[in-house]
């Protein structure tokens, strides 16, 4: 779902300042490399408070003075007690630390497709990065710190034993990870977790993990500075979260948050870095984690966060709100399309103004009452919803309200923010290597900056088009490997495919279907910016297998389209 200012400000050329420390992503994953360099410095002012209980060399507190001892509490943390006569011993005022036995260390080794060349995959590389155990013998941790796992090990506190892990669910949107040990050594002695309630303004918070610059456990406090919608780097979608201004380094990912009292409110899972940005960090609050937790423990699996398939816009201006026939007392935004596989393209129309959502009114900018003195976007309403369920939404129209109660679903895009774990689809015909676009594709084609260096056309359809159908996808001519058949042809880079043997194209599997079963004399292609190609089918047919072997391709499709 999209406001018109929201997705009118991505803009290619030169970024600003304030654009390029927004769109910047920590590392991906954010997880520290391993092994990590000794004492790597951080930038910036150091957090305005270290909670010194860790076992970090660089924050051990220095030893207790004379006549005072270091006693253990309850919850993993420690009490001075100081000396206050001759054999008469007296606790003072506590600052009790979050219980720490329940932050495990995260190592994963990632071995990443590769989309540029899909029939093979990356170097496998390792991280390493934070989690926590919570009830059922479970531990989470975030979705970037295990994307594209090949092998998943926990470590606990103290601990020299790694214990492997499995994968229960990921939620890349709100980039989430459940894991579970089969080994019952590694739950004895550790006591899960509690969440609590999403914290106030100014409440302080203590994330806890294990950063780059260290081995063992590090801890770093701060406030809370903003709650609002989020971009989630990873899930390329905004939710709910906390902005905080305690250090988040790499490493410290999927780490929790504690608050004053020792319970959980949050897992660390981004920062923002920027010459001009100090202590900026990101935590994924309750309401988001609980809404993951829930979502598997009903279905099994991870089904996503819905959303209303719509683009909306701000009604703030009086003229406007006139002529669309609101009355001085109602309140909207303005539909400006609708997603045609949405369930909501059965009962929105451009043009409707929703009034509400669920019984809650919602305000000319978009914005819904949160908390006392809190306003927050309406999209987090629908984010609380579950994938399935329903909601009832008003609606005026010709200046009459309807009211419709409409079932919500997962956003189908025609460019796949994710492919979810799955390899790469590809074809290849007479060396014309064709693929279907999703995010990671341009990302591995043009780099992070993809959405200033990709083509226009690809751009536009990115962030502007919608798929008219479920299965609808974007196919492009990704390269051409060079043959005697394809002479003329080379310097065609990610340009789209419209049809084939005048036959629009739906998806790759369309595209397969039509050039396997072709028995016309010439294949010809249609591409963008009115570029044709033509090949005598038979010859590109018997040019194929020739070209795998010069290139030592394994098949001339992946294995998705085999079947």
């Amino acid at each position: 779902m999209d406001s018109s200012s929201s997705k009118g400000k991505r803009k290619r050329g030169r970024k600003s300042n304030k654009a390029a420390a927004a769109d910047q992503r920590p590392p991906s994953p954010d997880a520290a490399p391993a092994p990590a360099p000794a004492a790597a410095g951080r930038r910036g002012r150091k957090p305005r408070r270290v909670v010194a209980p860790a076992d970090s060399d660089s924050s051990r507190p220095s030893s207790p003075p004379r006549g005072e001892e270091t006693k253990p509490v309850a919850n993993g943390g420690d009490a001075v007690v100081g000396e206050l006569g001759p054999g008469a011993w007296e606790e003072e005022a506590v600052r009790v630390v979050p219980s720490m036995d329940a932050v495990v260390k995260v190592f994963c080794v990632h071995t990443e497709p590769n989309f540029s060349l899909p029939w093979q995959r990356k170097r496998q590389y390792s991280s390493s990065s934070s989690g926590f155990i919570i009830g059922g013998r479970r531990v989470l941790t975030n979705a970037h710190s295990v994307e594209h796992f090949t092998q998943v090990k926990l470590k606990k506190r103290g601990s020299d034993t790694k214990y492997l892990a499995t994968v229960l669910a990921i939620g890349t949107e709100c980039d989430i990870a459940l894991l579970t040990v089969s080994d019952d050594e590694f739950w004895e002695g550790v006591s899960p977790i509690e969440f609590g309630s999403l914290p106030a303004l100014q409440d302080a918070v203590t994330v806890v993990g294990y950063p780059i610059g260290g081995d063992t456990i590090s801890v770093t406090s701060g406030v809370v500075s903003r709650i609002e919608i989020l971009s989630y780097v990873h899930g390329s979608t905004e939710l709910l979260g906390l902005q905080i201004d305690a250090a988040i380094n790499s490493g410290n990912s999927g780490g929790p948050a504690f608050n004053d009292r020792g319970i959980c409110v949050g897992i660390a899972f981004q920062s923002l870095k920027h010459e001009d940005v100090e202590n900026i960090g990101y935590v994924i609050p309750t309401p988001v984690i609980q809404h993951f937790i829930q979502d598997y423990e009903k279905s099994g699996e991870y089904t996503g966060f819905p959303i209303i398939g719509i683009e909306w816009q701000k009604m703030e201006n009086p003229d406007l709100r006139k002529a669309m026939g609101m009355k001085p007392d109602q309140k909207g935004v303005r539909v400006r399309r609708v997603e045609p596989t949405a369930p909501e393209s059965g009962y929105l129309r451009p043009s409707d103004i929703i009034l509400s959502f669920d019984g809650i009114d919602i305000a000319n900018d978009g914005t819904v009452p949160f908390r006392h003195g809190e306003r927050i976007g309406f999209s987090y309403l629908v984010s609380q919803k579950y994938t399935g369920e329903k909601a009832v939404v008003k609606v005026l129209r010709d200046s009459k309200v309807h009211e419709f109660r409409m079932k919500l679903a997962t956003h189908k895009r025609l460019i796949a923010a994710h492919v979810k774990g799955r390899p790469p689809s590809y074809y290849i015909v007479a060396g014309f290597v064709f693929a279907a676009v999703s995010v990671p594709y341009l990302r591995s084609e043009y780099g992070k900056d993809y959405e200033y260096d990709a083509p226009v056309k690809l751009l536009v359809k990115h962030l502007h088009a919608m798929a008219e159908s479920p299965d609808e996808q974007l196919v492009v001519v990704s390269q051409v490997l060079v043959a005697d058949i394809n002479i003329g042809y080379e310097e065609i880079v990610n340009t789209q495919v419209l049809a084939v043997n005048g036959q629009p194209v739906k998806n790759l599997k369309n595209l397969v279907t039509m050039v396997e079963n072709c028995k016309d004399e010439f294949l010809k292609f249609d591409l963008e910016y009115d570029q044709i190609v033509v090949l005598k089918t038979k010859t590109a047919k018997a040019a194929t297998k020739d070209i795998l072997t010069t290139h030592c391709i394994p098949s001339a499709m992946s294995d998705d389209l085999k079947t």
